[in-house]
């Protein structure tokens, strides 16, 4: 389960990063398309990373990724275009938490 959170969340970042490129270049809001998948992907990731954590426990450093991906989200709520700053953000943050999680199923026995 932990493993296809890792995939499905490296799409989101990948999709994610080429949305940033965009908005970066004046070419913002991004395309729907590109911001579906994200967030399709996101999700589902996250999901699966939730239900994961419920498994094995929230005392885990899985649970800090899960948590900081849920911060990394709250950016999303407004609805509307993300201010470059609130982009940067949203990226570092949830930047980090895919490392805590790729460290913690790949690295942590």
């Amino acid at each position: 389960m932990f493993t296809k959170a890792v995939l499905l969340i490296a799409v989101a970042a990948i999709v994610g990063l080429y949305m940033a490129i965009q908005h970066f270049k004046g070419r913002s809001p991004p395309p729907v398309a590109a911001a579906v998948l994200h967030g399709l992907l996101a999700v589902t990731g996250v999901v699966l990373l939730l239900l994961g954590v419920m498994q094995i426990g929230f005392g885990t450093v899985h649970s800090w990724a899960l948590g900081l991906f849920v911060v990394a989200a709250l950016g999303h709520i407004r609805g509307k275009p993300l201010p470059s700053p609130v982009v940067v953000i949203h990226g570092m943050v949830a930047a980090i938490a895919f490392l805590i999680l790729v460290t913690a199923v790949f690295l942590i026995p």
